[in-house]
Parts: C-alpha cells; sequence; structure tokens
C-alpha cells in the first residue's frame, strides 16, 4: 500500500515540472514579442555611425594625402574592398613641387623640419655615401650652370693615391658673368694607367656626361711629364686633333721650380751646397731625441735675443719649428729650407756639438764633425745668405704664379720683373750682401775671411791655377755672379713663351698697352689666326670698327686705374660695356681662358691625402666626392 502512494507521488511531480517550463516558455515569447528598444540617454556616449549602405561616392576623386584620406575601415563594409584596390591602383603618393608650399608661406619647409620627430641619424654608410653623391652632383650642377654655353680650359694631373689608384684631377677654367677668372675643381677620376689615350678618354667622358662640348676648349693646362706635352702622341696632341684652338701652355709654377733645380745643380759651389744642407738636415732629425735637442736649443736662444732686444715679440713670431728639407717637385722647398737654417743656425750648431761628444757610434760622430766643419764655414754661411736672397725673389714669382685668377699675360710681366729684380742683385746687391754675411758670421763666432789675400784652390787643383786672384774675386765671380747668371739662363730658357706668337698678339689687350699704343692690327690678326671659330664672318668685318670705338671710350679716368686684363673684363663688365662691345668682351674673354698653372689640381691631390688616408684606404670613389665639396 506505501509502495503504490509513493509511485503516485512520482507520476504527479513528474506532469507538474512539465507544465510549469511550458508556462515559462509562453511567457518568454510574450515578452519578446512585446519588447520596444528605449531611447539612449543623453549622458550615455554614443559611438560613431557608420555610412549608411546607401552612401555614394567617386573613386577618382578620393583623397590622396595618407595625413587628410578617410581610414578604409570608416567606409562601409561592401566598399572597403573597393577603396582599398582604388588606391592600389593609383600607386603611392607624391605631393607635387609646385603645390609645396614655399618659404614665405605659413607652412614652411623650416617649419616642417621643426616638426619632424628628430629621429634621423644618417649614421648608415650607404646613406652617407648617397648624401655625398647628391651633394657633388650639385655642384658639378652648379659649375655646369656658371659655365653654360661659354668657352673654357681644360687642367689636368694625375696622382697615385694612398690605395695605389692612379686618380686624375680635372679643373676647368672660364670667365664667370661677373667677369671674374673661375678654377673650379670638376672630379677625380680613376684610370687605369697614365697613358695619353687612357687620360684624353677619361677627361671627354666626364665632360660629355656634363654635355659640356669639347669644341668649346680653349686651353690646356698640364705639368712637363712626356705623356702630357709630347708632341706626337701626347695628351695635348690627341685633344688638338678634336679641337684645334684648345691651345697647350706648360704650367708656369712648374717651370719656375724645373729651372730652380737645374740652377742649383749647374755651378759646382752650390751643388756642393745643397748636398751639404741636406746631410745636416738628416743628422739633426735622424731621431726624436735630435729633434727635441734642436727645438729646446732654439727655444733658448729666442729667449736669450728676446731679453737682449734683438728679437721683435708679437703673434705669430718667433715659432719654433724643425729644419725643412729640400724637395725638387715641391715649390718654395727650398727657400723654405735655406730659411730654417739661418733661423736655427745655432741650435743646429749645438745639437751636432752634443753628437760628437755623446753619440752612440764613432759613424755618427764622424758624420756630425765633418757636417759641423761645413757648417761653420765661411763658403757655407755665404752661399746660405746668397740662396735666400735669390729665392726669395723667385719665390714672389712662385706665390703669384698659383693664383687662381692669374692671367697669362700678367704672369709674362711678372716673370720679366723677376729677371729684372735679379739682375739689379748681380748688378748692385754685392756689397749689401757681403755685410750681411760678415755681420751674421760675427754673432754665430764663425771666422771672416780676410779677401784681400790671395786664393788658393783646394786639393789637387792648385797645380792648374795659373793666375793669382783674390779671395773677394773668387766669392764674387766664381760664385756670386755664377749663380746668378745661371739662374737668369733657366729662366730664360724655360720661359720663352714671349717669342710665341699667340703671346705677343694676346699682349695688345693688356690695359698698359692700350694706354701706351693701341695695336688694333695686332688684335685683328689675334682673332683671324687662333680664334676664327669663335667669331663669323660679318664679326671679323665689324671688329676694327668696334675696336677703334672701344679705344675712344678708354679715355676716361677710371681706365688709368687697370693693371691687368683680368682688371679690364671685370671693368668692362661693370660699366656695361661688354654690351655695347661684345667683340671686344670675347676677346678677352678667350685670352683670360688660357691656363697659368696646374696649382688648383695640386690642391685637390692635398684635399685627397687628407681624406684618404692610410687607415681609409679602402674609401670608394663615391666617397671621394667630398674632395669637390
Amino acid at each position: 500500500m506505501i509502495d503504490i502512494m509513493l509511485k503516485d507521488t512520482k507520476i504527479h511531480a513528474f506532469f507538474k515540472r512539465k507544465i510549469t517550463e511550458s508556462s515559462d516558455a509562453t511567457q518568454e515569447q510574450e515578452s519578446i514579442s512585446n519588447y520596444k528598444p528605449s531611447k539612449p540617454s543623453e549622458d550615455r556616449p554614443t559611438k560613431a555611425l557608420r555610412v549608411e549602405a546607401n552612401a555614394t561616392f567617386d573613386i577618382n576623386s578620393l583623397e590622396r594625402d595618407p595625413g587628410l584620406r578617410r581610414q578604409i575601415c570608416e567606409y562601409v563594409v561592401d566598399q572597403c574592398d573597393e577603396v582599398r584596390r582604388a588606391y592600389i591602383k593609383v600607386g603611392p603618393y607624391q605631393d607635387l613641387l609646385s603645390t609645396y608650399p614655399k618659404s614665405n608661406e605659413k607652412h614652411s619647409l623650416v617649419e616642417v623640419v621643426k616638426k619632424a620627430p628628430l629621429n634621423a641619424s644618417y649614421t648608415s654608410p650607404q646613406v652617407q655615401k648617397e648624401i655625398l653623391h647628391v651633394l657633388g652632383i650639385k655642384v658639378k650642377n652648379a659649375i655646369r650652370e656658371e659655365i653654360g654655353d661659354g668657352k673654357f680650359c681644360i687642367i689636368v694631373d694625375e696622382a697615385r693615391d694612398e690605395s695605389k689608384k692612379e686618380q686624375m684631377s680635372i679643373v676647368l677654367r672660364f670667365v664667370d658673368k661677373k667677369g671674374l677668372v673661375r678654377e673650379r675643381f670638376f672630379g677625380l677620376v680613376h684610370v687605369k694607367d697614365t697613358a695619353a689615350l687612357t687620360l684624353k678618354e677619361g677627361i671627354f667622358s666626364v665632360l660629355l656626361h656634363h654635355n659640356l662640348d669639347v669644341q668649346n676648349i680653349r686651353g690646356q693646362g698640364y705639368d712637363g711629364a712626356s705623356n702630357m706635352r709630347g708632341e706626337w702622341n701626347g695628351l695635348q696632341v690627341l685633344i688638338l686633333k678634336e679641337c684645334s684652338y684648345a691651345y697647350y701652355v706648360h704650367c708656369m709654377a712648374h717651370r719656375l721650380q724645373l729651372a730652380l733645380v737645374a740652377a742649383s745643380k749647374e755651378v759646382i759651389p752650390i751643388h756642393h751646397f745643397f748636398t751639404k744642407l741636406n746631410c745636416i738636415v738628416n743628422i739633426v732629425g735622424a731621431s726624436c731625441k735630435r729633434n727635441d735637442q734642436l727645438k729646446a736649443a732654439h727655444a733658448e736662444n729666442i729667449a736669450h735675443l728676446l731679453v737682449v732686444n734683438e728679437l721683435e715679440s708679437g703673434k705669430g713670431l718667433n715659432q719654433i719649428g724643425t729644419l725643412q728639407r729640400v724637395g725638387d717637385t715641391r715649390w718654395s722647398s727650398y727657400l723654405k729650407s735655406v730659411s730654417s737654417l739661418i733661423n736655427m743656425f745655432s741650435a743646429t750648431c749645438e745639437v751636432l756639438l752634443n753628437i760628437i761628444e755623446d753619440g752612440a757610434t764613432s759613424a755618427q760622430r764622424g758624420e756630425a764633425d765633418e757636417a759641423y766643419e761645413a757648417l761653420t764655414s765661411f763658403e757655407f754661411v755665404f752661399i746660405l745668405h746668397l740662396m735666400k736672397k735669390i729665392l726669395e725673389i723667385s719665390n714672389s714669382l712662385c706665390q703669384a704664379l698659383q693664383l687662381k685668377s692669374q692671367d697669362i699675360l700678367n704672369a709674362m710681366h711678372l716673370v720679366s720683373s723677376t729677371k729684372s729684380l735679379i739682375q739689379n742683385l748681380r748688378d748692385e746687391g754685392w756689397e749689401e750682401l757681403l755685410l750681411e754675411v760678415k755681420y751674421f758670421c760675427e754673432k754665430v763666432n764663425i771666422p771672416v775671411l780676410d779677401l784681400n789675400a790671395l786664393y788658393v784652390a783646394r786639393r789637387g787643383r792648385v797645380r792648374h791655377q795659373q793666375d793669382e786672384i783674390l779671395l773677394e774675386n773668387h766669392y764674387k765671380v766664381d760664385i756670386f755672379n755664377a749663380v746668378i747668371d745661371s739662374q737668369l739662363q733657366e729662366l730664360n730658357n724655360k720661359f720663352n713663351d714671349h717669342t710665341v706668337e699667340l703671346l705677343i698678339l694676346s699682349s695688345a689687350l693688356d690695359p698698359k698697352e692700350i694706354r701706351r699704343s693701341f695695336r688694333v692690327d695686332d688684335i685683328c690678326k689675334l682673332v683671324q689666326k687662333f680664334y676664327p671659330q669663335d667669331f663669323a664672318e660679318y664679326d671679323m668685318l665689324q671688329l676694327r670698327i668696334q675696336f677703334e670705338h672701344f679705344n675712344h671710350a678708354t679715355q676716361v679716368p677710371e681706365f688709368e686705374n687697370l693693371v691687368t686684363i683680368s682688371d679690364l673684363c671685370q671693368w668692362l663688365v661693370k660699366t656695361r660695356k661688354s654690351e655695347n662691345f661684345p667683340l671686344v668682351y670675347r676677346g678677352v674673354t678667350l685670352v683670360l681662358t688660357l691656363p697659368v698653372s696646374t696649382a688648383t689640381t695640386e690642391r685637390s691631390f692635398s684635399a685627397m691625402k687628407i681624406v684618404k688616408t692610410r687607415l681609409r684606404n679602402k674609401i670608394t670613389n663615391k666617397q671621394e666626392l667630398i674632395i669637390q665639396i
């Protein structure tokens, strides 16, 4: 009975649960059907509304600037792919230069740079090479714009760099729009060898790459190397075959150095003097210890002379240096070596005496003793001061020839004035030189010879000496006059361009010659014979008349102040007479284009040695562009 009651209870509970679940489901369906969404409250933050499905747009009018355009996710989902494909199709965005803000507008380039994150360091070697390459191209383009369609001259020299590569330096000489002579370094070119044909191909490739017409070359400037000046297969002949008016001029500074070297070896006493000078410099500067002793002794001598008021004190005066070596290929090295020994004479003697007493070996003591005997002889001191006087005169010419704005006519005038000064030293400088040598010998305790005594030739030469001569005659005739005559002869041999017809006719454009005598015939002959391609047939007919009018225009006070043909060219531009007399201005610029020296190319090699050192001997050609910046 009890079992039946329990079973009835379970059945009742089961059906009761089913009825309850069905009623809950019915209520939930009614609540869902009766649900109405409520409006959002004003204080609750609202989300950004998307673009409606019915929104339309023109793909061609999409904003391309990444900083201004809408994000792709802001478009309707159905349009995102279409917009993305449109941006991919038009490609990357780059603002046009014409629409970019100018520097005087509100959003200038300077302001843009200031707002940049400033996180670019440019330390990558590749980036640095690209920057140097871009700057080098900009420099060359600026030079190309300076030249324009004008005539120019090429100045070329070659040298070996630290990495044993043969480098050719190219310099362009021309007259700019202001009438100034410019010499611009145009680049270094690596060549496999120094053959004339190889150099010619390298030069022409550079000129053609920058759209410089080879037919506009009006001059060539090289040193005296055979591959450059050769009359049969030299570089100057190969270029003359391509351009008949590219006249060759040998570097005048190099010719001056050759004259000094030849004169130093022509006279036997002078040859012995420079041999002894090199020996003294080598002995004193052989070690750091001797060099320190030389500087210390020189400092003591300077302090002593300042105390006794024999030296002036001031900024840049009385500097302590070392003895300079003589180099046959180094300009002004002869004067620097002679002057340094005169300034440090007492200190040099003191160092040699220390070596004689404390030398490590007998060979060192013997060399020092021989050098000391030669240094303290009257003949050595006499030649030392004589060479200083001659070299000081020629050094002024050497420095003037290295100027970039130097013209060939003024250079020839400087050569003539140098010859006159040297000749004046021969005629009137003996007594002054002798007094100077005696005063110096007394100051450094060197015995002064009795010049009225008889001269006796040394070693076995006395047997061949037939005439009795005095010491004064020996020093004046055999040394003083012989050295000066040798120097003058070498200058005449090396600078024989006064016989060249081109320079003779070009001198008619010199302001001094114009004031003295206006040679119209020479000017017309210069143009007709040497520059016929630069003047048309009609210009040839008008040339004489224009120069005659120009002669009347020179009768002004300002023209009296003009000294060189370079001054004349600047005066024509400044007074705008170059517009009234274009043929005159054209002739003047053609003469100014002729080269004078290769000093600019030598400066480029000096810069190359500073950049490309032993520790940076693998530097590439792109990095060498820093030299031309």
